[in-house]
């Protein structure tokens, strides 16, 4: 069985100020909290095999086979391989936006005007692009291997016609979303706004971060059931590491 998320069985926790971006391992049988600290977050993610960085979240994999445009509590992100990389045990969101992207440094520069590292030191306007490709060639990765990512706590509707809005205040301060990683997996995070945010200045929230062991998805497990496609994908994730 999963372990729910515990404070008091925490491994670490550490924080990304808003605007800014991580990585790191993620192994087999944790699971990480992120939370919205002060409302209104973004937090892109992207995932690759730590065992194998070709092998890399795939979104169209992962709405087809799950018959969603949107993540929350029992979605699984699949890798371009068919396997399940990660799980949402637990959301207290609802809606998180796979489809639209990060933002880039012309788009900060033409929403917000222009703030660099010279002028604002750690206040300097960042991208979810740049922030992504910092981490990214930390670890040997380039542009090449940027694929659509998933933008946590943020959430997107579109019209009649198909034109996409941003929904302001869908993230409230304290909300959650809780990953489950069943692979072992590179986790790359930016916290930099989200491309289709309507603020008119450069605020983007922190994020806290926050591991456990949660174990392995068991027979019985909510994401592994939440549709035949995701049975096949832990078959294929489990049989990876035999």
């Amino acid at each position: 069985m999963t372990k729910r998320f515990n404070k008091n069985t925490v491994l670490w926790e550490e924080f990304i100020p808003g605007g800014n971006h991580w990585s790191g391992l993620m192994r087999q049988g944790t699971a990480l909290r992120l939370t919205d600290l002060a409302g209104g977050a973004n937090c892109s993610g992207l995932f690759y095999n730590a065992d194998d960085k070709l092998e890399r979240y795939s979104m169209p994999d992962t709405l087809k086979a799950q018959h969603t445009a949107f993540l929350t509590t029992g979605n699984v992100c699949y890798s371009d391989m068919g396997r399940v990389m990660c799980s949402i045990i637990g959301d207290s969101v609802g809606w998180h936006d796979t489809i639209c992207g990060v933002t880039d440094a012309a788009m900060i520069e033409a929403k917000y005007g222009k703030a660099t590292f010279q002028t604002h030191r750690n206040e300097m306007f960042r991208s979810g692009k740049d922030g992504l490709l910092i981490e990214l060639a930390k670890h040997g990765l380039g542009k090449r291997d940027l694929v659509p990512n998933v933008n946590f706590f943020s959430k997107v509707m579109p019209d009649e016609v198909g034109n996409l809005s941003f929904v302001a205040n869908h993230s409230e301060a304290g909300s959650y979303v809780d990953i489950r990683f069943d692979m072992n997996v590179f986790l790359v995070l930016s916290a930099a706004p989200h491309p289709l945010d309507d603020k008119k200045s450069y605020q983007p929230s922190a994020i806290k971060l926050s591991t456990w062991h949660s174990g392995m998805a068991s027979a019985d497990d909510f994401c592994r059931h939440s549709c035949e496609q995701n049975q096949r994908g832990f078959v294929n994730t489990e049989r990876y590491y035999l």
